[in-house]
């Protein structure tokens, strides 16, 4: 291979380099709306869903004698809807997380891969230019 070739090699890689951190970008943007749409309808219809059982359960404790009953039932609603909230925000955060953290690990191996490629065509192109100036010296 000449020294030319080996350069564009090593341009290539680097150009590889370039597309595979701008597709890495691309799909964390997209992860984040992903997660979100999996998510925010939940969180949301779940959120409203709380506030309207705070508020019936303020009104059943104030007219506790009639709403005895009542009371009762929504205070479990209300502690499974705070509970299934949580689990919800953790669950969205989480599976950011998780899906960021693989987006992550794949751009690392791709470069990785390609900076060894790097290297061993730099040492190529070393090699060259050195046999070249011992061929220019004799």
């Amino acid at each position: 291979m000449s020294e030319q070739e080996l350069r564009s090699q090593i341009s290539e890689k680097e150009d590889e380099i370039t597309r595979v951190e701008e597709d890495a970008s691309k799909k964390e943007a997209s992860a984040e709306k992903e997660i979100e749409a999996d998510f925010d309808d939940k969180i949301n219809d779940t959120k409203s869903k709380l506030e309207v059982g705070e508020v019936d359960l303020k009104e059943a404790t104030e007219n506790s004698k009639e709403w005895t009953k009542k009371m009762k039932k929504l205070t479990v609603e209300v502690a499974s809807l705070k509970k299934k909230l949580d689990n919800l925000t953790k669950g969205k955060a989480k599976a950011l997380n998780k899906k960021l953290d693989d987006i992550l690990k794949e751009k690392r191996d791709k470069i990785k891969s390609y900076e060894a490629d790097i290297r061993a065509l730099s040492k190529k192109v070393e090699k060259l230019a050195a046999e070249a100036i011992k061929r220019q010296v004799s």
